[in-house]
């Protein structure tokens, strides 16, 4: 079926228009170009500021003048992994869709539904001419997805809103209230080079699902980085020297393929003794990793490794750093409260870079995960450094939106929405920083699989979420 053909039609059309545009995070330029082209278009008051961020302010619609204005809010940048054996230049070409049933996917590449549903959902209001709302800025902010840059550069005065909708929330019965905050740790060290002593190995992990390091943080999903850390330990016994490893990819993506190239004392030992191992990894994820492979096998690759002294270290780190769910809110039922992503391992000629991202809702629990981890790495002997900090959202379930919110819901599914926080790091807590008078919440359609090639959204649920928003901008509350 052709997108073009999906309902509500103006949703999917403003989709396919902003995933025909390239926008990996931090190369945002062309989107950019394009929102604001789209608002001018319009006749709208369109700006970028100083970060690049795009805001796009309309009207209120006749008697709707009195209602509290309000903020719609989306990021423009998207994830951008790709299955191995994919060809495609995420810098150059638009996403390629299908559908299939009731999911909308990208061919082996992910969506960009996170967040170009939620995009899509704005310049449909924007465009609109029957569609009742207060009045309103759109904001569309940059490089969420690696840095919050965008709400971070986000002045102090410049938005005007007293509530904001952040639609950038995948489950569609939930209303999110509050998230984590989060922090970039990043462990390096330069390792001198020598011939390897031993018989060359090479083992490559892959077929994992992958996923959100946040929301999908506590599926128990494979990493690939920690299983090849695992089968890295057995060579600590055969003089194991590393030659490269290649693991992962983004900070806040859950990595599905990693491999490794070393030298061991004696290979043939090594392989059996991995492959034991494998079979046993294999067996812990038989339910929840069905496609996860492990290849052991001799290479004829010849390359400088590090010594075996600074291997081990390697190793050692590898295996001891947390990752995965560190703590659950005692508070929050079924909440991750921290955790940390073992994101990137790369060694290459010698240089090591392990980049992690630890998320937290608790400000002191997060400072004690990237303590705990730098503690790990220093030991090791690496150097470590902190950066891209961020505050979590803390939540205000009195909040008048979120009551009036969860009316509509009822009234219009017959249930009662979930109202809860999220491990996700949304912006709304660096926005708030700047605002904090303003009433903020998160809602959006379905979405599975976000930050992997396995991201899909559901088309029915577009569909409901479309109307509930129609339904909330028609019932903002009136100015005090």
């Amino acid at each position: 079926m052709d997108i073009s053909q999906l309902e509500p039609k103006i949703i999917w059309k403003n989709f396919a228009a902003l995933n025909s545009v390239p926008r990996p995070s931090k190369k945002e330029e062309r989107v950019i170009a394009f929102m604001k082209k789209f608002g001018e278009d319009l006749n709208l008051e369109t700006k970028v500021d100083e970060v690049g961020n795009v805001i796009i302010r309309k009207p209120a619609t006749s008697g709707m003048e009195n209602r509290k204005p309000i903020v719609m809010q989306g990021h423009l940048d998207m994830v951008c992994q790709k299955n191995n054996d994919v060809d495609f230049d995420f810098e150059t070409q638009g996403i390629q869709m299908e559908v299939q049933g009731d999911w909308l996917k990208a061919k082996g590449t992910t969506l960009g539904a996170d967040n170009g549903l939620g995009v899509a959902a704005i310049m449909s209001v924007l465009e609109s001419k029957d569609l009742a709302h207060p009045a309103l800025e759109a904001l569309f902010t940059i490089d969420e997805e690696t840095g919050m840059t965008g709400a971070i550069g986000l002045k102090p005065h410049e938005l005007h809103g007293e509530i904001m909708l952040n639609l950038d929330t995948e489950e569609d019965d939930e209303i999110d209230i509050g998230c984590a905050g989060g922090i970039d740790i990043t462990a390096s060290q330069t390792y001198n080079l020598e011939d390897s002593h031993g018989q060359i190995v090479k083992i490559t992990v892959k077929g994992l699902q992958g996923g959100h390091s946040g929301m999908d943080i506590i599926k128990g999903f494979g990493n690939a980085n920690v299983i090849l850390g695992r089968l890295l330990f057995l060579g600590l016994d055969e003089n194991i020297q590393l030659i490269s490893i290649d693991g992962g990819g983004l900070r806040n993506a859950i990595p599905r393929e990693a491999n490794a190239v070393f030298s061991v004392e004696n290979s043939a030992e090594f392989i059996e003794k991995a492959n034991e191992l494998k079979s046993e990894i294999l067996e812990e994820f038989a339910t929840i990793e069905k496609d996860l492979q492990i290849n052991i096998e001799s290479s004829t690759i010849h390359e400088k490794a590090i010594s075996e002294e600074d291997s081990k270290k390697v190793i050692f780190a590898l295996n001891a750093t947390q990752n995965g769910v560190y703590r659950m809110s005692p508070d929050v039922k079924d909440l991750v409260e921290t955790s940390n992503n073992i994101a990137r391992v790369e060694l290459k000629k010698g240089d090591l870079k392990i980049l992690n991202l630890s998320r937290s809702s608790v400000e002191s629990n997060k400072t004690a995960v990237s303590n705990q981890l730098k503690s790990v790495f220093e030991l090791a002997g690496m150097k470590v450094e902190f950066g891209g900090s961020y505050p979590g959202w803390k939540p205000k379930p009195g909040a008048e939106i979120i009551t009036i919110m969860t009316e509509i819901y009822k009234k219009q599914f017959g249930e009662t929405p979930s109202v809860v926080a999220c491990h996700a790091g949304l912006e709304c807590g660096i926005i708030g920083a700047n605002y904090p008078e303003m009433e903020m919440v998160s809602f959006g359609p379905t979405i599975r699989g976000a930050h992997s090639p396995d991201e899909r959204a559901s088309i029915s649920s577009t569909q409901k979420f479309w109307g509930f928003l129609k339904e909330i901008l028609a019932n903002i509350p009136e100015k005090k």
